[in-house]
């Protein structure tokens, strides 16, 4: 190839590739693992709180006014040995010392202290941060608004996207009783929740989504909740890829379930694990609330309430413990 024409070559090429790294969230781009490039967010290139932004003063005084009763649900599980835990993941907690210390001074007081060990963010009831998931793409991990694991990952926590960039959810909630809507106590784990079934369960609730929501799906797969360990980590029912996207096309803020990772287990395509959590964790900021007890909401036919829930702010964490509530 002559000179003249190899250059010519390698200019068309140089401009191709600016012109695909240009672009942003909103066009084709460079393809990745999960679909079109994703970032820079909605809410600018630094952003680390992804959909906790749709909250805002409007919100919080709507989810307040759906405060008629005053009943309090409380949506967490008990931390406690014996708890379902994926994978090899752990939970410990001892008292070191009964008492740890005392008695001490002339009233002889004395106190208990507790020791903990385990993955913090990611057992028991938990909420899956921004930083808990990501995409490899060539030599790199990318996670929300495009952030490299190369430039944040720590061994001593997450340099961005850590858990105490969240925030506080007070927002409106809506229950989807997909169970009760498909007539079942309990789906079957590798069923599928559909944006169908999402929908009849609403309707059956006269309730809908709104932009800023919690919207928690009840599959009765809790009901294996320290009762058959074994089923309930085995596999579960859940969302499935269709569902995510209309999530995400509804523009909630959080997404919880009675299973262990909101999503179906297996897999629909065995050859794309958890692509639930990739669409909305990574593609649109959307958290994740996993374990959660929806028995007795579900009970009283809620449909929607005021959803509350405070991530405990451990600088650079994956995700947080908690004891969500839900109050009518």
């Amino acid at each position: 190839m002559k000179l003249g024409a190899a250059f010519a070559m390698g200019l068309v090429i140089g401009l191709a590739i600016l012109g695909i790294a240009g672009r942003g969230a909103g066009d084709d781009g460079p393809e990745t693992p999960i679909g079109p490039r994703w970032w820079p967010s909605q809410w600018g290139a630094g952003d680390q709180r992804g959909a906790a932004n749709r909250i805002t003063p409007a919100h919080v005084k709507q989810a307040a006014g759906l405060i008629r009763e005053g009943k309090i649900y409380s949506l967490g599980r008990v931390y406690e040995h014996g708890m379902p835990l994926p994978g090899k993941r752990h939970f410990s907690l001892t008292i070191p010392g009964s008492p740890t210390g005392g008695p001490s001074g002339k009233n002889q007081g004395v106190y208990h202290d507790d020791l903990f060990s385990g993955e913090i963010g990611q057992i028991g009831t938990q909420l899956d941060g921004l930083g808990h998931v990501g995409v490899r793409i060539g030599g790199d991990d990318y996670f929300y608004n495009g952030f490299r694991r190369s430039q944040f990952g720590t061994a001593y926590g997450l340099e961005k996207l850590g858990v105490e960039n969240v925030g506080v959810f007070f927002t409106r909630g809506v229950l989807a009783d997909v169970a009760a809507a498909r007539g079942v106590e309990r789906m079957r784990a590798g069923e599928v929740v559909t944006p169908r079934d999402i929908e009849a369960a609403l309707k059956a609730r006269n309730v809908e989504v709104r932009e800023g929501d919690v919207i928690l799906i009840r599959t009765g797969h809790g009901r294996l909740w320290m009762k058959d360990n074994e089923a309930y980590g085995a596999g579960e029912p859940g969302i499935g890829i269709d569902a995510a996207r209309w999530l995400s096309d509804h523009k909630i803020a959080l997404v919880g379930a009675d299973t262990w990772a909101t999503e179906v287990v297996p897999p629909e395509d065995p050859e794309h694990p958890y692509p639930a959590h990739l669409h909305l964790l990574v593609r649109h900021g959307i958290y994740n609330l996993e374990n959660l007890d929806l028995e007795e909401i579900a009970r009283d036919h809620v449909g929607e309430f005021a959803f509350i829930f405070a991530p405990l702010r451990f600088k650079g964490a994956t995700g947080s413990p908690g004891n969500p509530i839900a109050v009518r």
